[in-house]
């Protein structure tokens, strides 16, 4: 790809990311250039001077050098979720942020020689109603030797099986999402600002879109259902589930869920509804609880894991490439996506 095609793709790309107009990036320019001049950057029809590439970075808040790094990386089968709250333009802002960081990730492993082979176990099952999943869980989690008790930190265990997990700055309409990196790579996206059991939750959810192979006639409203229910099974697999709380329960204390998720990692909305999916509470009590839940839907007061919950990975590969003199200082710098002078003094403190 030439210069001018990089230039003019980059562009478009970072504008996209600041959710930023034709006209809105020319204001924040102060004018130096025209909404015409932008549009034929963009098209590849004209290459910016020293001047504008200066102002067109700081409007977009981006390096210079951004401009000019090849494309590698073309996300795709990306399952959006509460996707018609955020908008189209913060949908394809959380698109470029998401293709920017795995072309930085996929770069360093490059560098480390690091080749990503994810395979997945549960391919070849067919998924039609919610045993199957109880099923596929087992099969996964006894494939993946994960055990059937508490799961440390979910997203460590995932990065572990080749799996991209990215944290992201988003709004609360954010949940997540998950697709594909070159067709190939599995990446899971996760909204940073939630609390820890939802962080869990909504990794082993789109675990699960990534994973679960569902049949035809499985809608896509019964898709998340079972993507819920996949989530809540691999936190705690029916057996365990089973040992908690027995088969059968007229009503569960609000001490009893409260022990269980600072055990587990697992909200007490989502004990509840796997009480209700294994048939050990009533529909009946499962309504009675979301109405009572509903004035507390953050769980405030009522329990937290004390585990931690975040993507490490990238960093330290980044660090160790650093460490090796397998990248410059200066280069790891711009992959972190930070000044020269931050990342000396982070990587000091390593």
């Amino acid at each position: 790809m030439i210069m001018k095609e990089i230039f003019a793709k980059r562009l478009k790309s970072a504008r996209i990311l600041a959710e930023l107009s034709q006209d809105k990036l020319v204001e924040k320019m102060g004018g130096l250039v025209s909404k015409n001049a932008i549009s034929k950057y963009e098209k590849g029809e004209m290459m910016a001077d020293s001047k504008v590439l200066m102002a067109l970075s700081k409007a977009l808040n981006v390096k210079p050098d951004y401009f000019f790094r090849p494309f590698t990386v073309e996300i795709s089968n990306v399952a959006f979720r509460k996707k018609s709250k955020l908008g189209k333009r913060k949908v394809k802002s959380i698109k470029e942020q998401v293709s920017d960081i795995v072309s930085r990730y996929l770069e360093v492993e490059r560098f480390l020689n690091i080749e990503s082979r994810f395979s997945n176990p549960i391919k070849d099952f067919i998924i039609k109603s919610g045993e199957d999943v109880e099923k596929v869980v087992n099969i996964l989690l006894k494939n993946w030797k994960w055990g059937i008790n508490a799961l440390p930190n979910v997203i460590d265990l995932l990065e572990d099986k080749e799996i991209k997990v990215i944290e992201i700055d988003a709004p609360d309409e954010f949940d997540g999402l998950s697709g594909k990196a070159n067709q190939e790579i599995p990446i899971i996206v996760i909204n940073k600002n939630y609390n820890i059991e939802r962080k869990r939750l909504t990794a082993l959810h789109e675990l699960g879109h990534l994973l679960l192979k569902f049949h035809d006639s499985v809608n896509g409203n019964q898709r998340e259902k079972l993507c819920f229910r996949f989530a809540g099974a691999m936190l705690m697999p029916e057996e365990t589930f089973r040992n908690e709380l027995g088969n059968k329960r007229a009503n569960i204390s609000l001490k009893e869920l409260i022990s269980i998720k600072e055990i587990y990692g697992i909200s007490i909305q989502a004990i509840m509804a796997r009480a209700k999916d294994l048939n050990i509470v009533t529909e009946y009590t499962y309504l009675h609880f979301r109405k009572w839940i509903a004035k507390n839907r953050k769980e405030i007061g009522l329990g937290e894991y004390q585990g931690k919950e975040e993507s490490k990975r990238f960093i330290q590969l980044l660090y160790r490439a650093a460490s090796e003199d397998v990248v410059s200082m200066s280069k790891a710098a711009n992959l972190a996506n930070q000044k020269l002078a931050a990342f000396r003094k982070d990587f000091m403190t390593v």
